[in-house]
């Protein structure tokens, strides 16, 4: 193995330990491995005009009869396609839509009609996709074969797979017959744990219990060793049943490439109380304190002159808990909570930001070197590797989080008044609502980057647009007193030639224990006491 590869093993290895011994008193195992992955299946010879005429002129079809030709063989493989469906009786469904939730859909028919394995239903919606169509050149008096966005009938079968669980495949009614298949780690890794004998507690895709985390893993890791181009042809036979008597004389193979992968860490924690007590130190930690030289670092990148995008950092507060998400051109890195389990997951989209030892694409013989990530199965290994480092270093940088101070030693210096420019301001008090609405406001997600100004904060304090502009210098004074005094407690600091503020690491520590320390039952209280 190449020296950097064993390096950057060891190094990720060591970055995981050292979470888990930060908070190992709280912590029951680690499972890392593919949540949801999107594959896609194309026919290369056809995605471009000239081996799209090529095929057409193999077939003797004239491009003047591209259009009906291309008809009958729409109308072949969506009655091959949902013969199955109608010998078995299952529902077959339009979609007026394409924004209906085909799979929440789909688990409520599983659900009426009590299927545990095979075919669930078909749903047909009309989405966009890419295709061909004859353009009549006025110019040269000749009709062209133009590759066009349009819009076409997609055929989704959604059913319960004896190796993958539940999961759903597209195919694309039109030319030139795309595939999507969507499958999820997480379920099936529940499919190899019940052949195992494993047992295990599950909510959605989550476990939160593992009879044998090791195990688990082991099996886990084994879904990176399968034989792909056998498996997803399993599937191609199932939702495309036609493609083999439509490319009968001349066969195309479909290339398959990653779409989308979603790489995840879930943590498992003994109880969801003992998360509770430290996640808001983790969102406080990951909002402010992670740089975007952080975060590029987490996704295995670094910042430089040459570098020329975005980088995004946010947060959803969902009812589930709090999401707080960083983001790097299409990929991203991202941690919430999750029935007990704290959830770090690397999402690629655009796997040329990162790199795999290799040949040359179309020299197998040549020297190895660092080369872009492809889209293609055959990297699907590496991609996993980078996107579990890129989890390992975000939970190594969450190791710094401090969670041990007392609330006590952290609140007691805000509760007594200080001396502003020769000026008493008054204490803070942590429990009263007046004060608590002001350190909700300040501590909001959206301010951690840019900083807030006083217009921000009126929006937040007051109901309403202020009625008159005596009202609105009154507000402006309020607000203007409120920040004095947190700034002079130390708590927020002003942005050099602006009007904006920011939290200090001190503020950020002491406000966010407050606000935690609210949400705090006395039964949790109990639980850490004890």
């Amino acid at each position: 193995m190449n020296p950097s590869i064993t390096r950057e093993f060891t190094e990720k290895e060591d970055a995981l330990k050292r979470f888990i011994q930060r908070f190992g008193g709280k912590i029951t195992g680690a499972l890392s491995g593919f949540d949801r992955l999107v594959l896609r299946g194309s026919l290369r010879q056809l995605k471009y005009p000239a081996g799209m005429k090529r095929w057409l002129w193999d077939k003797q079809v004239l491009l003047k009869e591209f259009g009906a030709y291309a008809e009958t063989l729409t109308e072949r493989l969506k009655q091959a396609s949902c013969q199955e469906a109608q010998r078995q009786s299952r529902p077959v469904l339009y979609l007026a839509s394409s924004h209906i939730d085909k799979e929440a859909l789909a688990r409520e028919i599983a659900e009426r009609d009590r299927i545990r394995e095979g075919l669930i239903a078909v749903f047909s919606c009309v989405e966009p996709c890419s295709s061909y169509e004859i353009y009549r050149n006025r110019d040269t008096k000749r009709l062209e074969l133009v590759p066009r966005f349009r819009k076409c009938l997609h055929l989704y079968h959604y059913f319960i797979d004896p190796q993958f669980g539940f999961m759903n495949a597209r195919v694309q009614t039109w030319l030139p017959f795309d595939l999507q298949i969507c499958l999820n780690g997480r379920e099936w890794l529940a499919r190899q744990m019940d052949r195992a004998g494993l047992r295990y507690h599950r909510q959605d895709n989550c476990f939160t219990w593992l009879e044998n985390v090791e195990q688990a893993q082991r099996l886990m890791d084994r879904q990176l060793k399968t034989a792909w181009p056998r498996a997803l042809e399993r599937i191609v036979r199932r939702i495309h049943p036609a493609h083999r008597q439509i490319f009968r004389h001349s066969p195309l193979d479909y290339y398959w490439s990653a779409f989308q992968s979603e790489w995840a860490t879930d943590v498992t924690f003994k109880t969801p109380s003992a998360l509770a007590e430290i996640y808001p130190a983790f969102v406080t930690h990951a909002m402010s304190t992670f740089s975007s030289a952080d975060v590029m670092r987490f996704l295995g990148r670094k910042v430089h002159g040459a570098f020329r995008g975005e980088i995004v950092t946010d947060f959803k507060d969902r009812v589930e808990g709090i999401r707080v998400k960083h983001r790097v051109h299409k990929n991203s890195v991202k941690m919430y909570d999750k029935f007990g389990n704290l959830r770090v997951e690397t999402t690629i989209n655009d796997p040329a930001d990162f790199k795999v030892f290799r040949p040359k694409q179309n020299d197998p013989s040549a020297e190895c070197d660092w080369r872009p990530l492809r889209r293609g199965i055959a990297d699907l290994h590496r991609r996993a590797q980078v996107s579990q480092a890129s989890n390992e270093r975000y939970l190594d940088a969450l190791a710094a989080t401090d969670t041990s101070t007392p609330l006590g030693e952290l609140v007691r210096p805000i509760c007594r008044p200080v001396i502003l420019n020769a000026k008493r301001v008054r204490a803070l008090r942590p429990w009263a609502e007046e004060d608590l609405a002001l350190f909700r406001a300040v501590t909001r997600g959206e301010f951690s980057v840019n900083g807030f100004r006083n217009r921000d904060l009126q929006a937040l304090l007051f109901v309403g647009t202020p009625p008159s502009a005596k009202e609105y210098r009154r507000r402006s004074s309020r607000v203007s007193r409120l920040l004095r005094m947190l700034r002079a407690h130390h708590l927020i600091k002003r942005v050099p030639s602006t009007y904006r503020y920011l939290l200090t690491p001190r503020g950020r520590d002491i406000l966010s224990a407050i606000l935690t320390a609210q949400r705090v039952t006395l039964e949790q209280l109990n639980q850490a006491a004890a």
